[in-house]
């Protein structure tokens, strides 16, 4: 067996994620069987989704779902949904339990204003972030559809090319809560210097014109994992990263620490364990995306410690 199994004390459910389950199971627990219905998976994890189904929760993919539903029950999850949702929810007299992320949610409300500001000038919004993910469509939601969605440096390019940027300006950019704050600086880093010599400025010139605001939008706690994330990855000798398939937090976390330690192994739980991947004197990090739950993380622990 390994010769240490460590469980960063960092991984595990967001505040976010926390308050809208806690939600869920108080709810659940306090209404005599009556059925809780989540638009969507209220966290992407298999795992957790199996526990909490096994509660009474049952998920969703449209509003419209629940049309002839008497007296339904709704939650919306910490990703947020656009007005249109609760605007739906009212007319088929479903009860909402809002939970989406305070986060998200000046988030939303940041977008909304700057678009205010930015359409009287011909302006544009640029969000960067998982295309059709939920916190994204919630987010443009706020602005009718009309906002960029730019997902990598590859998309941002095509979009140049395409002329779809509002390059003399003015752009306000905004990113997804759950992303890379490195790829984030990237990304916003190319469109300053695509835009300033567009407006053929010098970069300081152009940078007091205004033209372009770059709102810091990235949850902290998520910002401050990947610092923290990337030392745990570099002080063990193997990685083992447990989340969900869908989890976009996930995607990205996992990859940082493959290219922190090329031993990184992305698993959903217990079952996707292999031994042929430790070696006796190994040192093993297990570690998790913001909606693993710490359950997951201390069962996936003890399986490896039980290898002989």
């Amino acid at each position: 067996m390994p010769s240490s199994v460590e469980i960063d004390a960092y991984s595990g459910f967001c505040g976010g994620v926390i308050r809208a389950i806690g939600q869920a199971e108080a709810f659940l627990s306090g209404k005599g069987g009556e059925v809780l219905y989540s638009l969507g998976s209220i966290v992407h994890n298999e795992e957790e989704l199996r526990r909490l189904e096994g509660k009474g929760l049952v998920t969703v993919k449209n509003v419209d779902d629940l049309a002839g539903i008497q007296s339904p029950t709704m939650l919306i999850r910490a990703h947020g949904e656009p007005p249109s949702t609760y605007a739906r929810a009212s007319e088929l007299g479903i009860s909402v339990i809002d939970c989406t992320c305070p986060v998200v949610l000046q988030l939303q409300k940041k977008i909304l204003k700057a678009y205010s500001s930015v359409k009287e000038r011909d302006g544009q919004i640029i969000i960067f972030g998982k295309v059709g993910h939920a916190e994204v469509l919630g987010l443009v939601g706020q602005v009718g559809g009309d906002a960029l969605v730019i997902e990598n440096m590859a998309m941002l390019r095509d979009a140049f090319s395409k002329g779809e940027v509002n390059l003399r300006g003015p752009v306000e950019v905004f990113s997804q809560t759950t992303k890379s704050p490195a790829e984030y600086a990237s990304i916003c880093a190319e469109l300053e210097d695509r835009m300033a010599r567009e407006n053929e400025l010098p970069m300081e010139r152009f940078r007091g014109t205004g033209l372009l605001v770059v709102h810091d939008t990235i949850c902290r706690q998520v910002a401050s994992r990947h610092s923290q994330l990337s030392e745990f990855a570099l002080s063990h000798d193997i990685i083992i990263f447990v989340s969900g398939k869908e989890s976009s937090n996930g995607k990205v976390l996992c990859q940082l620490c493959k290219s922190m330690n090329i031993r990184t192994y992305h698993v959903g739980g217990v079952g996707d364990l292999r031994r042929e991947w430790f070696r006796s004197d190994d040192k093993v990090g297990v570690c998790g995306a913001t909606s693993t739950p710490k359950w997951l993380l201390e069962s996936v622990a003890s399986a490896i410690e039980g290898f002989a």
